[in-house]
């Protein structure tokens, strides 16, 4: 058994580790500049792509078959072209060749541009024209223009410093393109913020029922209908929180405030329609049930000769749990954190209804008072992967960003819950360090 154990434990962690590099390696390669190379085929056609990767042809299609390759490069150029992304049959291919002037033009609007530079134009809104490998113009302002690069001429270094300027803008820039370019920050700032506001409602009603549960409660029937309650509720789908939240938060609490403390916006709706407060307490209230069990875990490990050893030295039963007990239960319930912060960063289908938008490019915290508008919308990185890969009308060029987010949100995960684990692990310290 203890081989058999071990074996699913590696077996486990194998898995894990290999879901971490695919998509931390696809996540992360997108903002390298490839080079651009120049594509003449059999039908007279020239293309400047970006060549994503070689496979064997399937059977299953045209000119298929063993020892036929075909390879997927990104044309770009989407107000000339269909589509980003295309397959070329290497049979088909007459020549290629990799042009050191060649450009990537990354535009606000429409994608990346592959070309060439032909003239720069003046005036009150200056402008260049380039032109595509087929020779097609295109007129691009130069205020639409975010960065040109010129990939086949760069040496690593050059590469290194594109590469950190995409990243920098895909972690503090704000989106576009429908999300499938610029960055996320919006979405960074607003899971960070939904979970801190979910930790400040869950820990505190988590850990006082639980410490009812456990110090207070006289055990018996009931006790055990409670713990069965809340057990069951940790394993309620999420989306059935997600509609008691519409229901009971914005519609109910959300437009009672609305009547009583903003009729003059009515009928406008303030509280009475999705936002971060709703999104924040829907997750709170998916966790709770997560924090009690681990906190009342915690508190029944705590020896019962502490307890005894302060109440003998005349402490109230008050004062023992809140310097006795509290204290040494304290790294297990930061455990019950970790693990509701893990769930609730994690979380899309309840806050789809409660709040969670598609964009949202006003934060709810700015200089504005009260500073923090916890009516506001707001984006989320679990959502933002939701949207991108699967409502998005361009999924190939869409495809990218999935990964990058993906890569992001785990790393956004691993902040979190590293930054509770060292604060489990210092008052475990202090605690051991206390009772010598």
């Amino acid at each position: 058994m203890i081989w058999l154990a071990g074996s699913g434990l590696g077996i486990c962690l194998l898995m894990i580790g290999g879901l971490l590099v695919l998509v931390g390696a696809k996540g992360l390669d997108i903002f390298w500049p490839r080079e651009l190379t120049r594509i003449r085929t059999t039908d007279g056609r020239v293309v400047l792509a970006e060549v994503w990767n070689r496979e064997e042809i399937p059977e299953d299609v045209g000119a298929g078959g063993p020892g036929r390759f075909r390879i997927r490069v990104k044309i770009a150029n989407r107000d000339l072209e269909v589509l980003d992304y295309r397959w070329i049959d290497e049979s088909a291919i007459v020549s290629r060749d990799v042009p050191r002037e060649a450009m990537v033009v990354e535009r606000l609007e429409y994608g990346n541009f592959h070309g060439f530079e032909k003239v720069r134009r003046g005036g009150t809104r200056p402008v260049t024209v380039f032109v595509d490998a087929a020779g097609r113009e295109k007129e691009i302002a130069v205020d639409q223009i975010v960065r040109v690069v010129r990939p086949n001429g760069m040496s690593v270094f050059e590469k290194l410093k594109v590469y950190g300027s995409r990243l920098r803008e895909f972690v503090l820039g704000t989106p576009r393109e429908s999300n499938t370019e610029g960055g996320i920050f919006p979405a960074i700032f607003g899971t960070v913020l939904m979970v801190i506001l979910m930790s400040l409602v869950a820990v505190p009603f988590g850990v006082v029922t639980a410490l009812y549960l456990r110090e207070y409660a006289a055990q018996g029937r009931l006790v055990r209908l409670v713990r069965i309650a809340v057990n069951n509720l940790a394993g309620v789908p999420s989306i059935v929180f997600g509609i008691f939240g519409l229901g009971f938060f914005v519609y109910g609490i959300g437009v009672r405030v609305d009547q009583l403390l903003f009729s003059a916006a009515l009928p406008t709706p303030t509280y009475g329609t999705g936002g971060i407060l709703w999104c924040a307490l829907t997750l709170a209230l998916l966790t709770v049930p997560v924090v009690v069990v681990a906190s009342e875990e915690a508190l029944a490990a705590v020896p019962r000769g502490m307890r005894e050893a302060s109440l003998a030295l005349g402490a109230t039963k008050w004062q023992t749990t809140w310097w006795v007990v509290l204290p040494a239960a304290a790294p297990g319930i930061l455990t019950g954190l970790i693990l509701a912060m893990a769930r609730g960063t994690g979380e899309v289908a309840p806050l789809m209804i409660v709040g969670v938008v598609k964009s949202a490019p006003v934060l709810p915290l700015d200089g504005i008072v009260p500073f923090l508008h916890l009516d506001r919308k707001i984006m989320h990185l679990g959502f933002h992967i939701y949207d991108v890969g699967f409502q998005s009308p361009n999924v190939e060029a869409a495809l990218p960003m999935v990964y990058a987010t993906t890569a992001l949100l785990l790393g956004v995960v691993v902040a979190l819950n590293l930054t509770a684990i060292l604060i489990r692990n210092y008052l475990r310290k202090k605690l051991q360090s206390s009772t010598f």
